[in-house]
């Protein structure tokens, strides 16, 4: 993400593929499309034909070596957040190391991903796609992850976070080409998701929720010359050309959001296209007694949720905190070797994650 302008735009060259084929196969499945996609619910298992690009081909790994998720029981898994399992998520995501777009560490922790959210109950789908590596300038296959829960559900809400981090931590003074563990930026946004998956499947209401973690959020090496929000501009554009017979009513992004001295302020674009959305879920931490959802207007901040507001115009909030270790520092730790798990806090994903999960029980219960 960046500090920006309100007004933005992205683009990602491709060709547009109707969805319609893919939606005869299964209502509530994702698409065939634009570059080259193939998604499958099993890692076996596809639908439709993907453009064959030539390029170097994703490592596979060994399923074996993978542990699997931590298991810690909540009070009232229906209902309370766990901040504590959640960091355990985070803490099991770092030990994988860096993961980058296209590397063996994404791969690995793809099929952490994978395995994770299969075993409590939700649905898994890869929508593949094609970019350019800014490493050697070939074609390079990308995963943005889906999740769902209550697919027979026409009316959606979607939850989402990047997972891949930066290739390097081009901020850090000392050494600018330093591989770093991105523990808040790309890792809290997994960790949280995959605690909030816990309460999914219990939501009763009008509202099915999925899951998406977008690839390519910042698969940049050199700037302003490498895109970013690859995997988010893909989905979106996919879902303006479908013709599903669900919508997706509202969507909520979550980044860095494990800062120990978590501070939300209310986030520029987000007032912009999605106020009263965003307005409401800081109303919910008031309520809640979440102090850290701060309402008082932040920066302009560029992210994966501008792809969703100005090409799926799906109204689209972005929780983030982007004073990272706090405001009187700054974001000096930001794409640093600083961005490690140590800098990070169980008691702010649970925060965090109560409020998303409250704001959810909520709509659920008001559109009944």
């Amino acid at each position: 993400m960046r500090v920006g302008q309100p007004n933005y735009s992205i683009t990602i060259n491709s060709f547009p593929v109707s969805l319609l084929v893919f939606f005869l196969v299964s209502s509530l499945s994702f698409v065939d499309g634009a570059f080259a996609i193939v998604t499958s619910l099993q890692d076996t298992d596809s639908f439709g034909a993907a453009t064959i690009v030539k390029g170097s081909r994703l490592p596979q790994q060994d399923s074996s070596q993978l542990k699997p998720p931590i298991r810690l029981v909540s009070k009232d898994q229906r209902s309370e957040f766990d901040g504590k399992r959640s960091f355990g998520y985070l803490a099991d995501v770092c030990k994988i190391g860096p993961r980058p777009s296209a590397s063996k560490g994404m791969e690995k922790q793809k099929k952490y991903i994978q395995t994770h959210f299969e075993s409590i109950g939700g649905q898994f789908f890869q929508q593949e796609f094609i970019a350019q590596s800014p490493y050697s300038g070939k074609n390079v296959k990308l995963h943005n992850l889906l999740i769902r829960w209550h697919p027979e559900r026409t009316r959606r809400i979607l939850i989402c976070c990047h997972h891949d981090t930066r290739p390097f931590a081009d901020a850090d003074k000392r050494n600018p080409r330093a591989k770093f563990i991105g523990a808040n930026d790309g890792g809290s946004g997994v960790a949280l998701l995959c605690e909030l998956g816990h309460h999914i499947e219990s939501l009763d209401g009008v509202y099915g929720i999925d899951f998406v973690f977008f690839d390519g959020e910042e698969f940049v090496i050199q700037r302003p010359r490498d895109r970013m929000f690859l995997g988010s501009t893909f989905f979106a554009e996919q879902y303006s050309r479908g013709i599903p017979k669900w919508r997706y009513e509202c969507a909520v992004l979550v980044d860095m959001v494990a800062d120990k001295d978590l501070q939300l302020p209310l986030e520029g674009n987000s007032l912009h296209f999605a106020r009263g959305l965003t307005e409401e879920i800081w109303d919910v931490a008031r309520e809640i007694g979440v102090k850290e959802f701060v309402p008082e207007e932040f920066k302009f901040i560029r992210d994966d949720h501008l792809p969703l507001n100005e090409i799926a115009k799906i109204p689209t909030c972005d929780i983030i905190d982007f004073n990272f270790p706090n405001p009187v520092a700054g974001n000096i730790y930001w794409h640093t070797r600083e961005d490690k798990l140590e800098n990070c806090s169980a008691e702010s994903l649970g925060k965090v994650g109560a409020v998303v999960l409250a704001w959810l029980q909520k709509r659920q219960r008001a559109k009944k």
